[in-house]
This record gives structure tokens, C-alpha cells and sequence, in this order.
């Protein structure tokens, strides 16, 4: 298994051959940074590190059933989404995965820790890699897969399955005794977030668990926050899997404060609306590349040739830019980018550098 299909974004500690500092597109974090509140909860708590965090998270699920409108005790917290997706595994013990791909790696990685039989599903290019969902029901009786895992978005393509639509799957999988396990860690960006999410639905069906992060909206990926929603003896049997002081002290200090931030909710919703349709715009105008529509905080593109990736890649970097390169994606292949929505000037600095290879390279329009 090639190491480098579990490579991921963000990795600033490598240093530039200069010494200077990358301007990171590679991770899909919130460009408006952390919330002033979770500065200020931090800064209030950094002392209480002497203390062991609260095992039962009294105050964060508390924060979580405010924000989202959901019971308290419905809530299963993890040190981000991935751990989740490793207890998940490790708790059912799915014998066969079906995994629609390309798709976040964790997924597979997590997948196969706990012995599962993973089996891709190569989404189609011509779709623009939009899942087919009486194609995925039909592969799932063709293996007799007991698991399907989506991201919804998925990442890195961004498209997006309706509520219904989901519903409806998850209905067909349960005929089979086939559970779904999806993955919503981008939702919060979309302020129509409530037409897509199963979060009302899934403690009520019995095959569906639903994991979130909340590291990358709320812009604390170095904290690690993250929480499932399920039905009540998956997540009890989940429970009992973990370790007992898995979020830690300060995690838990910041997921509170930051679910009750409702002003930088929405300033981040409408700057992410704005901005990725702006940043899509000024990308194609560049030529030679297409941009498929984004539905989140990031941008997937295809360079029309494929060939020049290597040498694109290296030009951003001697600029001190990374972005990340989709091509160890299972069902993609070079020429497959993926860039993070980040500031109008940080987005002006990435549109200038690939403008100025462009036009080196004769490629502009």
C-alpha cells in the first residue's frame, strides 16, 4: 500500500529551502482564524492543565446540545472526526467496506486498522464525481459490503447529497443489513446547512452514524474537536472503547466557547459564500484548468495538462504557497488540485503566483 495515499494536507514543519514561511491552501481550515472567545476560554483555563478534563464533558456537550438543538447525552466527543472514524471500525467490526472514491483517506486507513475488506467505488469523472446512489446500493448486494462510508461534502471533490436523498439510502441499506456512515465535518460552512445534514435523524435510524469536525470551522485543528451522533447503543458500546479523558482540558474549554460565538458563525458563512465563488472565478479566468463548483471552504480543480502538475507545484512553492496535489487519491491521477478558501489577500497572493506561471509557461488565455 503506497504510503503516500495517507499523506495530508497542511504540513508546514517541512522547511522552505529559504527558511520562510509557507502560506498554507493545502488544509481546509477557517481563514478567519480562531474565534476571540476561544482565545479569551484558552487564556481562562491555561492554569486548569494541573487538572484532569472533565470525563463526562459536562459543559461541552451542554454547548453542543444549545448550538445544534439536540440532547445533551446524544453526543459522543472525539479528539477530532478521525478518532471516531477508528472507533467506529473498531467497535462494529464491518467485514466488507464499500467506499466511494476519491475520498478522505481516513476512511480507508481507519477501515483497514480494524480488518475490514475495503472496496472502492470509482466515482465518474464525466458526473463530476457526484455519487450515484442506485449504483452504490447495487454494488453494495453485489459484495455483500455491511458498511458504505460518504463524506458529505466529500472531500476533495466538494459535491453534496441532499437530506433525502441520504435518508432514502440509508433506508435501502438497512434492508440489507448495511450500515452508513457519514461524514459532515465541512456542513457548518453552508448556511443552508439544515437542507443536507441527518443530524435530526440519526439517533432515530438504527444503520446511520454521523461524525463532525469541528476543527476546521472553528479553526482549532491543533486542539482536535470532533463528535458523532448515532443510535443510543452504537454510541454507548463507542463510549466504553474510548479512552476516558480522549478530549482534552482545553478542547473541552474551547468547544464551549466557540458553539456560542454566533456572530463569527455567521461572518464566517458569508465570507466562505462570497469568497470561493470570487477565488473560483478569478481561477478560471487564469485558463487551461477547470474549476468545479464549490460547495465548502475549498476549491477542487483539473488542469487541462496534466503534465506541467510537477512544475506548477514546485513554482508555488519556491513562492512559498502549498497546495495540495490530489494525485495519490484513489480515482484521480495527476493534474488534480485541491486549495483551501483563505483571505482576499492571501487568495490575491495565490492568483498572482499561478497568473505569473501562467503567463511564463504561455499558458494564459
Amino acid at each position: 500500500m503506497e504510503t503516500a495515499r495517507f499523506v495530508h494536507g497542511g504540513n508546514i514543519y517541512d522547511p522552505a529551502a529559504d527558511g520562510g514561511a509557507w502560506l498554507d491552501f493545502s488544509a481546509n481550515i477557517n481563514p478567519l482564524g480562531m474565534s476571540e472567545r476561544v482565545r479569551e476560554a484558552l487564556l481562562q483555563h491555561i492554569d486548569d492543565v494541573i487538572h484532569y478534563p472533565d470525563p463526562e464533558m459536562r459543559e461541552l456537550r451542554a454547548a453542543l446540545a444549545a448550538h445544534y438543538r439536540l440532547p445533551a447525552g446524544g453526543f459522543l466527543c472525539g479528539n477530532g472526526a478521525a478518532e471516531l472514524f477508528y472507533l467506529y471500525f473498531f467497535v462494529k467490526r464491518p467485514k466488507r467496506v464499500l467506499l466511494p472514491v476519491p475520498s478522505f483517506s481516513e476512511y480507508e486507513r481507519s477501515a483497514r486498522a480494524a480488518g475490514a475488506d475495503v472496496h472502492f467505488f470509482y466515482l465518474e469523472e464525466k458526473g463530476a464525481f457526484r455519487p450515484d446512489l442506485m449504483k452504490i446500493l447495487q454494488e453494495v448486494s453485489r459484495i455483500g459490503a455491511d458498511c458504505v462510508v460518504l463524506g458529505n461534502p466529500n472531500n476533495p471533490t466538494g459535491t453534496l447529497l441532499r437530506r433525502q436523498e441520504l435518508m432514502a439510502l440509508a433506508r435501502d441499506l438497512k434492508n440489507v443489513d448495511c450500515q452508513l456512515l457519514i461524514d459532515e465535518s465541512f456542513l457548518d460552512f453552508r448556511r443552508d446547512e439544515a437542507d443536507f445534514t441527518l443530524r435530526q435523524d440519526a439517533a432515530a435510524q438504527d444503520n446511520i452514524l454521523l461524525v463532525r469536525s469541528l476543527t476546521k470551522f472553528f479553526a482549532i485543528p491543533g486542539l482536535r474537536l470532533g463528535f458523532a451522533l448515532g443510535p443510543k447503543q452504537l454510541l454507548h458500546e463507542m463510549e466504553q472503547a474510548k479512552d476516558v479523558w480522549n478530549v482534552n482540558l482545553l478542547a473541552q474549554a474551547a468547544g464551549a466557547a466557540m458553539l456560542s460565538d454566533q456572530m463569527y458563525q455567521k461572518q464566517t458563512r458569508a465570507f466562505i459564500a462570497a469568497e470561493k465563488e470570487n477565488l473560483a472565478r478569478r481561477l478560471k479566468a487564469i485558463g487551461h484548468l477547470r474549476v468545479y463548483p464549490p460547495s465548502v471552504n475549498f476549491l477542487f480543480v483539473r488542469l487541462e495538462r496534466p503534465q506541467h502538475t510537477d512544475e506548477l507545484l514546485d513554482f508555488l512553492r519556491q513562492k512559498h504557497i502549498l497546495i495540495r496535489d490530489c494525485r495519490h487519491y484513489p480515482g484521480l491521477g495527476r493534474g488534480f488540485l485541491r486549495l483551501a478558501v483563505r483571505t482576499r489577500a492571501e487568495n490575491d497572493r495565490l492568483l498572482a503566483a499561478w497568473q505569473s506561471y501562467a503567463l511564463l509557461q504561455g499558458h494564459e488565455k
